[in-house]
């Protein structure tokens, strides 16, 4: 069974979401019966320009669907025996890097984002005489979902990009119609990130400068994660490009000096920095009271660096546990918007690779001022690029810790010699290994799916 969300209209024409279980697996024919038949009157599928306003602003639907397995995969934490015996399987398997393809909502919960990114851009078509400005919100905007939630489950369930393989390598099922009885085909690579640029670029000039609500996308937060994809591919050129363009719209960074140390949640949600709003659910494996701060992670901040206490906080074991998180929540939801931050180091990262010290310098020095006590930090000057790109890296991984972005770092960086890495879990007296790009960095589709569509397995 697979899970179809329609909308119901309510009479102050905002949405919320009815879950309508569709039999997928009786078959097409089935399928096509049970849409075909007549809906309730409170069913509908937009018509207006105001029905898929309503729609954008579903955060629910269209903000929260990020897959969070990466991060349970990645090495910023670690789990005891008895917390790691207390996850569910699936949580246990991602932890453990084991094949596994009952995905759930890691998998199933993107795809619904991008079915409404779908509906919104085959609406729109259908309403000539709309508000043009409103118009190219919304087509911008589902072109921008679309784009950013077919590049997130790229970093889970295709392979690390390569320039050299791309044509071949198998990439995800791309999802452009709504129509739920086109079954879905593997793309490569290439195709894959094609069709995510192609998307995000379209976004660009049809989104506003500015954000009415941080939740919605805009031509900032276009430009950054086109930034954070190119940068994946390893185009570091263009990624710097991207990330300038996003930074010469906005640049805001939080001074962390007015920052509450001891506050439970110490960043608000739309918080100065934050560029685009966007989260997982929770998993379970991430809460504070199971996942412990790796030690030589937690070791590597300096003792003025206020991160130190700003993200962390004490268990009554000795442990630290993560606090620091953009959503505003307490719980292990992630953040996975956009943020100043990532992309002043981006710009950084891409400087120093592209041989333009001063200016990853600068970027480098901007960002850390504002991580550091007041009148303790001391800039950086090296004029070595070698070491100048390893103190990015590393304050790449203090900084955007807990976003889900260390494990594409990861699949990225083990492409490159000097920063291959092998990781490392202890369970039960049993050591696990994954190596620099192991098989396991491609998470296994989901059963369900491959069962229905018959798109093929990863290895």
């Amino acid at each position: 069974m697979k899970i179809l969300t329609l909308l119901y209209k309510t009479t102050k024409t905002n949405y919320r979401l009815i879950p309508v279980l569709l039999l997928v697996a009786m078959g097409t024919t089935a399928c096509k019966k049970y849409l075909e038949a007549k809906p309730d009157q409170k069913i509908t599928t937009p018509s207006t320009i105001e029905d898929l306003e309503g729609m954008l602003d579903n955060y629910s639907a269209l903000n929260t669907h990020y897959p969070s397995a990466s991060e349970v995969s990645a090495d910023n934490f670690y789990l005891t025996d008895a917390d790691y015996t207390s996850l569910v399987e699936r949580q246990r398997n991602f932890y453990l890097w084991q094949k596994f393809d009952d995905i759930g909502g890691d998998y199933t919960a993107p795809y619904n984002s991008i079915f409404y990114a779908n509906i919104m851009l085959e609406t729109l078509n259908s309403l000539p005489g709309s508000d043009p400005a409103k118009v190219n919100e919304i087509r911008g905007s589902a072109l921008f979902l679309r784009g950013a939630y077919h590049y997130a489950l790229a970093q889970l369930f295709a392979v690390p990009y390569d320039e050299q393989t791309a044509g071949t390598d198998l990439g995800i099922p791309l999802r452009l119609k709504s129509d739920i009885a086109d079954l879905p085909v593997r793309s490569t690579v290439a195709a894959t990130y094609t069709s995510v640029i192609s998307d995000l670029k379209a976004a660009v000039p049809l989104l506003p400068a500015t954000p009415v609500l941080k939740y919605r996308p805009t031509k900032p937060a276009a430009y950054a994660v086109l930034a954070r994809v190119y940068l994946s591919m390893r185009k570091y050129e263009q990624a710097g490009l991207y990330a300038d363009s996003c930074l010469q719209l906005y640049h805001t960074l939080i001074n962390y000096n007015t920052v509450s140390a001891s506050s439970t949640i110490p960043f608000k949600q739309f918080n100065d920095e934050v560029i685009y709003d966007a989260r997982t659910s929770p998993p379970a494996a991430l809460s504070s009271a199971r996942a412990r701060i790796d030690t030589t992670l937690f070791g590597s901040y300096a003792t003025n660096d206020l991160r130190k206490t700003v993200f962390f906080k004490s268990n009554t074991n000795g442990s630290k546990a993560f606090k620091g998180n953009y959503t505003g929540l307490s719980n292990a939801s992630l953040f996975t918007g956009c943020a100043t931050d990532e992309v002043l180091l981006i710009r950084a990262e891409a400087a120093a690779r592209n041989g333009n010290t001063q200016a990853a310098l600068n970027d480098l020095n901007a960002l850390l001022t504002t991580r550091y006590k007041t009148g303790t930090y001391v800039p950086v000057t090296t004029s070595d690029p070698g070491q100048l790109l390893t103190l990015i890296l590393q304050e790449r991984r203090k900084e955007l810790l807990y976003r889900t972005l260390r494990w594409t770092d990861l699949r990225r960086l083990n492409k490159e010699a000097g920063t291959a890495q092998t990781l490392y879990r202890n369970i039960g007296g049993t050591r696990y290994t994954l190596q620099p790009g192991g098989l396991r960095y491609t998470f296994q589709l989901d059963r369900n799916a491959v069962n229905i569509s018959g798109v093929v397995q990863n290895p």
